[in-house]
């Protein structure tokens, strides 16, 4: 569904119609993060889940380093239209290629595996809702993403119009914050692992204070390389940030409910990841064609991420404690 609608995406005829299939594209996207950690869950023992998370998130980063390169190549020789086809057509091989040659570990193997965790605890939607616990990770996940999304959809136009840079120089230097995005989120997980309880929500709000701080300092910078440099120092925090919040649903929470606590948390990813960059995209026509408003926004997600952060407490109710 995710790469069905990526290609459907070059038919859209109108902003209604881009809207209409982007949404439907995200409803393929958001059932990505639930599944995929429900398999970590259940196949891995608590204290390897930040590094097996690490190293599916690793992905993006992947892909970070390559799709600015190939969709600058892409949109000056085929257009934007035959771009999403073809990104949309390697999703799908690569959906039916995992369909057929991944083989999961059979239920007896995995009951054996987890045998020191309770799996058998079963809490409803409503139920989880009710913990502060979901409402603090829902939050946190809207404003890491906000930001995540915000700086991925944005830089680009504003390195164009602001800074002056062409299609394929930005292409080049997205690629250092790709890279340092690899690393970050590959250290994040080992470093997740080791840490004490509650230490990793400490570490989450120093790493969501430093990407307020570096967020000022980018869109304040006085040349291209300077803002590149503090780029590629916020995604590691932001690589840090990311990590962390599914690895606490991982660790925190019994392995029978990550599926339904991981699709309500990423909701506030996915929705953020919907409605930053349309905000965005609004405040720089309001403020002819400044994005000083917008670094501001996403400054503001950075503190509120720290609060919820800060105020999360996972012991409370005996309800979400395996």
């Amino acid at each position: 569904m995710w790469s069905i609608f990526t290609g459907l995406t070059a038919l859209a005829w109108s902003l209604v119609a881009m809207i209409i299939i982007r949404f439907l594209f995200g409803i393929g996207e958001g059932g990505f993060q639930p599944s995929s950690s429900k398999i970590i869950a259940t196949i891995y023992p608590k204290e390897e889940r930040g590094r097996a998370m690490s190293i599916m998130l690793s992905s993006g980063g992947i892909v970070s380093l390559i799709v600015p390169l190939l969709a600058a190549y892409l949109l000056g020789t085929i257009g934007w239209r035959t771009m999403f086809v073809v990104i949309g057509a390697i999703g799908a091989i690569i959906a039916f290629l995992y369909w057929k040659y991944i083989k999961l570990p059979q239920d007896e193997a995995v009951e054996n595996s987890n045998s020191n965790e309770n799996t058998s605890t079963k809490v409803n939607f409503k139920e989880l809702l009710k913990t502060p616990l979901m409402w603090n990770l829902i939050i946190a996940y809207f404003c890491i993403y906000a930001v995540n999304w915000g700086l991925v959809s944005w830089i680009p136009t504003y390195l164009q119009k602001n800074r002056g840079l062409d299609l394929m120089s930005i292409g080049w230097a997205q690629t250092i914050p790709a890279i340092t995005t690899i690393i970050g989120v590959y250290g994040s997980g080992y470093i997740i692992d080791k840490l004490p309880r509650g230490m990793d929500k400490i570490l989450g709000s120093i790493s969501c204070g430093a990407i307020g701080i570096l967020l000022y300092l980018m869109f304040t910078a006085e040349s291209v390389t300077m803002f590149i440099g503090y780029q590629t120092v916020v995604t590691l925090f932001i690589a840090f940030v990311i990590t962390m919040l599914p690895a606490i649903v991982l660790k925190k929470l019994p392995s029978s409910i990550t599926g339904s606590a991981m699709g309500i948390a990423n909701t506030g990813g996915q929705l953020a990841g919907f409605v930053t960059p349309m905000a965005i995209g609004f405040m720089v026509d309001a403020f002819n064609g400044s994005f000083d408003a917008a670094f501001w926004m996403l400054i503001g997600f950075a503190v509120i991420c720290i609060i919820s952060l800060l105020t999360l407490n996972d012991q409370k109710g005996s309800l979400l404690n395996s």
